[in-house]
């Protein structure tokens, strides 16, 4: 039904209906959707203020707005949602359906160790598999997601646990929710001599979102002032009650660098596991699971660590993860040896995908390589359309013009390399966050994992971007390349570190602020007629102190009659002076302004920098 024309052009009208698009759709997919003509939406959106070409990925706002105008409601579909009406357009069931109770084994459990940090998160992970890690890792934080499985004893019976050593500083927020949601079981670790902090709070909220249970690890029972009991009394607050208090959470006291403990610990993860969990999974099916960290390697290419959920995957499976896909050429367990199958709850490094998989991305096996080259490509393109969406600034037309003199808009534009997707992921994010006013825009060009190279040299030197080299550095003749073209390259090996000095960039770019400093006032006791300078007014300085050169305003009967006066001259006797105090007469000239009267009060001050928070 044709409506009622939208600033002049005939559409048809919503009514209502609402319409499906994924994240970055552009006004052509929502033409196609309602059976109109593109070049008419892009007529409504400049009727609306917004410039948007007709292939263009647009915000999820933009598309509100349109539909609004149009009557029409827009339902923007979740990642989510978007990747599983892919995989059924292949007849691919991701999910829970593993078959019938009989194809159902048990597996075992997947625990993600969090906590605050410097609570021992490291060190814990490191007592468990006996195997120094902390000694070459920079600012003492896991800057790598792996996995590994331990064996322990329960009742004379040999169970396996897997971890997932997931990052536990506060800049990998998103990834620590990412690692819940692939988690069982979730160990909070607490230090005994500090007790709860805002970290370990963040934590238990991750685990509780995650519908995970948790087990408590009361780390640092050794050190002076280490008070378990303490650290109970704390968590009960926030609902979690040890098991002697008659709750259901298992607390254990352990010292992680004294190893005190550590099989209790596994022990009680364990009984956890098989008290609130059915920990079964189908062995048979094609391999699904999440890809947990992944990198390039210089001999092998892309590696990714796999955790395998349902199913099992073999050597020469066809798989694709996130927007990479291959062949499992080889695959290698925690301890680097050859393994030719991974069934569920089994962590395994992959060799033989197209490129890097994202930390968290899903994975499953397929029949054919061109299946997984489809899917591949198509996710691709639908996290690309997604990051155009974002990266569009809304300008309307009124201010466009604005804008683009002189940037009241300024913008800092980055270029992340990093040694291993999780990292990059999370730096990317960090940065993201950070809030320094509206005046500032942070913009990721690209992102990628491997070495600094001349490419990303081209990019950052076209675009005016700082390169960030996270645990990696230049190859070949990058570095050169830089110094030529005076593109600023920047190594890390502490995210943190990192995320300070980009801070500190972002307020450098913000214009300054100034606030008002009142400086001292004046009362006018006589007024002094001079030919040759105008009025001149003697005074008796009140309060502060008056300065040369200093603005001033002019106050009579208490309400302001002049404003944006200088205080051009400044004399005590015959002597000219640069400042006058309270307290002490003097004369004071305020230029070309000669309205001055007995009894009037000047107001002098001078406007200072803000410094920013």
């Amino acid at each position: 039904m044709q409506a009622p024309s939208v600033g002049g052009i005939m559409l048809p009208r919503g009514n209502g209906a609402t319409v499906r698009l994924s994240r970055g759709a552009s006004l052509t997919d929502f033409a196609e959707k309602i059976n109109a003509n593109p070049a008419s939406l892009v007529q409504v959106m400049l009727n609306l203020g917004e410039m948007v070409t007709a292939t263009q990925s647009v915000s999820d706002e933009t598309l509100q707005l349109l539909a609004d105008e149009m009557n029409y409601v827009v339902e923007i579909v979740s990642p989510e949602e978007e990747d599983r009406e892919l995989l059924e357009s292949f007849d691919i069931d991701f999910g829970e359906n593993e078959g019938g109770e009989d194809m159902l084994v048990a597996r075992p459990p997947v625990v993600t160790v969090m906590g605050h940090v410097d609570h021992g998160k490291t060190r814990l992970l490191d007592a468990i598999r006996k195997t120094n890690v902390i000694a070459g890792e920079a600012g003492g934080i896991t800057q790598h997601i792996g996995a590994y499985q331990v064996a322990t004893e329960v009742n004379d019976e040999e169970r396996r646990i897997t971890f997932i050593d997931t990052p536990g500083h506060e800049a990998f927020t998103a990834m620590r929710a990412r690692g819940a949601k692939s988690t069982d079981i979730a160990i909070l670790v607490v230090a005994a001599n500090d007790g709860v902090m805002p970290q370990t709070i963040e934590a238990l909220n991750h685990a509780k979102a995650a519908d995970v249970p948790i087990v408590v690890a009361v780390n640092k029972i050794d050190v002076e002032g280490a008070d378990p009991t303490k650290v109970r009394g704390q968590l009960t607050e926030y609902g979690l009650v040890a098991e002697e208090y008659g709750g259901d959470t298992m607390f254990v006291d352990i010292s992680a660098k004294q190893g005190l403990n550590i099989e209790s610990l596994l022990e009680a993860v364990v009984l956890t596991a098989d008290a609130a969990l059915d920990l079964r999974a189908n062995a048979e099916q094609d391999a699904q699971g999440i890809a947990i960290e992944a990198h390039l390697d210089r001999g092998r290419g892309a590696v990714a660590t796999v955790l395998v959920q349902r199913g099992t995957l073999r050597v020469g499976d066809t798989m694709v993860a996130g927007d990479a896909y291959g062949r499992v050429r080889a695959m290698f367990d925690d301890k680097g040896n050859n393994v030719e199958e991974a069934g569920p709850s089994t962590p395994v490094l992959v060799l033989g995908l197209t490129n890097v998989p994202g930390a968290g991305d899903n994975f499953l096996v397929v029949d054919e390589d061109r299946t997984a080259r489809q899917i591949a490509e198509k996710r691709a393109a639908r996290e690309r359309n997604a990051a155009f969406a974002k990266r569009t600034r809304r300008v309307s037309l009124e201010d466009l013009d604005k804008v683009l003199k002189a940037g009241e808009v300024q913008q800092l534009n980055l270029i992340i390399k990093g040694d291993a997707s999780g990292s990059v992921e999370a730096l990317e994010s960090s940065l993201l966050q950070l809030d320094v006013g509206e005046e500032v825009d942070i913009r990721v060009l690209h992102r990628g994992v491997g070495a600094v190279t001349e490419t990303d040299i081209n990019l950052a030197s076209g675009s005016d971007a700082i390169v960030i080299g996270f645990n990696v550095r230049a190859e070949g003749r990058a570095t050169q390349m830089a110094e030529r073209e005076g593109v600023d390259v920047r190594y890390y090996s502490v995210i943190y570190q990192a995320i300070e000095e980009i801070e500190a960039a972002l307020k450098g770019m913000l214009k300054p602020e100034y606030e008002e400093v009142e400086l001292g006032t004046a009362e006018i006791r006589e007024v002094f007629k001079s030919s040759k300078l105008g009025n001149i007014a003697g005074v008796l300085i009140r309060s502060g102190e008056v300065k040369r050169n200093t603005k001033a305003r002019l106050i009579r009967d208490g309400k302001v009659v002049a404003e944006n006066l200088n205080i051009d001259g400044l004399r005590r006797f015959k002597d000219d002076v640069t400042e006058i105090r309270e307290g002490f007469e003097g004369g004071i000239n305020l230029g070309n302004f000669n309205d001055i009267k007995v009894d009037d009060v000047i107001a002098t001050y001078e406007m200072r920098e803000k410094p920013r928070g």
